[in-house]
């Protein structure tokens, strides 16, 4: 049998599969709290300059505030450095992206993962102790670094250890999680206020998930794809046993030619006719994504109202879409593509209106409730694109193809931390950006084919041989030449 049949043997989603996906979604909050660091530890308080005859004698805070701009005067024309930091996080997701996306093809996902974890952790402590803002600021690049590794792996092994009719809801849950996290960071900032303090107890969450995440196995999925047939028979019949099903009579057959992996897997993408116009339009719309998702998560801190609450409300909001997008996506006629479309153009939609409300405080409750609005419907268009992208590349470039959209997708994270700060221009431009953005992905989404029920492709050739044009596939059986 194939790998596809021996999970109909071992069981797509048995107990075994759920521990391991379960320690997948937790180490996602501890991502979340890394991601959403700088908005509270580089919150910016009122401040009072005191001057001199006409010259800036001292700087004072109101209020209780402890953060990166009270420690190192980060005011007036040193504030970009705030922002700095934020996008340098993303940067470091970026090159993580490009890096260990194609890496983990090559060697294997389990190692990958666990080294940069192990990484993270360490970096993040060094964030905690950081004697300057250089520090602070290269500690952020590298653990932007490490994240942007186990953020792609995390996704690729919940996906890969389990059955394909189970990916949507594996896809979902690690969304759902890191929507957690931000809402459990917000709630850890509310209750230790110093930013040091702070950064050290979000990072100690880190420990416990690499603890448990040395007792995960490698992917079969990679295994087989890289003809090492035994080893994945080997962790098949160990996740049999652990389901409590029979394992004698689980054999896998040879897989065939490894055409795939590491550097070869992203010429591939660029070579591959196929291939290469479907990762044009994927890494644009992970961009969008990231740039909407980000920029409105971003700016909750400069929302009015609480800075705690608005932070914790833009996490929490995000649970609602996950059901919802879900249940669209695998409805035949709504599908993978038409979902994905409908929620970037309702984000967009939401952004949109948000422009028209006039910036006065009686109605600045409708431009937040919009702004939430917006925030539900591109993270669930975010937790679809996932879901979606993996199914668009056969198994052999599965992470590669990942990789490269989650660089995409991470350069939208870089200019996501400047948007907030735009509307000092006007307060219409962060929101008009989201708007425009947002509408012309959702409307290229619509070149993409439809993946609901269609078999997974695991090498180029089965890729091609369900092809009826150059952006679609047919849903027809693997060898089907019809």
């Amino acid at each position: 049998m194939d790998v596809e049949e021996a999970f109909q043997v071992v069981g797509e989603f048995g107990a075994y599969q759920k521990r391991a996906v379960a320690v997948l979604a937790l180490t996602q909050v501890y991502m979340a709290c890394q991601s959403m660091l700088v908005v509270l530890v580089g919150a910016s308080p009122e401040l009072h300059v005191e001057k001199d005859d006409g010259v800036q004698s001292s700087v004072t805070f109101s209020g209780d505030v402890d953060s990166i701009v009270t420690e190192w005067l980060l005011v007036k024309q040193q504030a970009y450095k705030v922002s700095l930091a934020g996008s340098l996080f993303f940067l470091g997701l970026l090159l993580g992206s490009f890096v260990f996306g194609p890496l983990s093809d090559t060697v294997g996902r389990r190692p990958v993962y666990l080294a940069a974890l192990f990484l993270e952790v360490l970096l993040g402590y060094v964030t905690a102790a950081s004697p300057s803002y250089e520090v602070f600021a290269a500690s952020r690049l590298l653990v932007g670094l490490m994240n942007g590794a186990i953020g792609l792996l995390c996704f690729i092994l919940t996906q890969e250890y389990v059955g394909k009719s189970y990916w949507a809801v594996t896809g979902t849950l690690t969304s759902m999680t890191f929507a957690v996290g931000i809402a459990l960071f917000a709630a850890l900032g509310f209750a230790i206020r110093p930013w040091r303090t702070l950064a050290a107890a979000a990072n100690t969450w880190g420990v416990l998930c690499f603890l448990l995440s040395v007792t995960l196995p490698e992917s079969p999925r990679w295994l087989y794809c890289r003809r090492r047939t035994r080893q994945a028979q080997e962790v098949m019949r160990y996740m049999a046993l652990m389901n409590g099903r029979p394992a004698h009579e689980l054999t896998l057959r040879p897989a065939g030619a490894d055409d795939g992996g590491g550097g070869a897997g992203v010429l591939q993408l660029a070579t591959h006719p196929l291939l290469r116009l479907r990762t044009l339009l994927l890494m644009y719309i992970w961009l969008v994504c990231s740039l909407v998702y980000y920029g409105l998560t971003l700016g909750a801190g400069d929302m009015s109202g609480n800075r705690y609450l608005n932070v914790a409300l833009y996490g929490l909001i995000e649970l609602p879409a996950y059901p919802i997008c879900v249940y669209f996506m695998n409805r035949p006629w709504a599908g993978r593509r038409k979902s994905l479309s409908a929620f970037l153009c309702l984000a967009a939609w939401a952004c949109l209106g948000a422009v028209f409300i006039p910036e006065h405080a009686e109605t600045s409750l409708g431009v937040t409730s919009l702004a939430l609005l917006g925030k539900l419907t591109v993270s669930a268009a975010f937790n679809i694109v996932y879901v979606y992208t993996s199914e668009l590349y056969p198994t052999v470039v599965r992470n590669a193809g990942l990789g490269l959209c989650a660089m995409s997708c991470r350069v939208g994270g870089i200019l996501a931390p400047f948007l907030p700060s735009m509307r000092a221009m006007a307060a219409a431009v962060p929101f008009s950006v989201f708007s425009l953005s947002g509408l012309s992905a959702g409307a290229l989404v619509l070149l993409l084919p439809e993946t609901l029920n269609a078999p997974p492709a695991h090498t180029l050739e089965q890729l091609v041989a369900g092809r009826s044009r150059v952006l679609e596939n047919k849903p027809l059986l693997y060898g089907d030449d019809k």
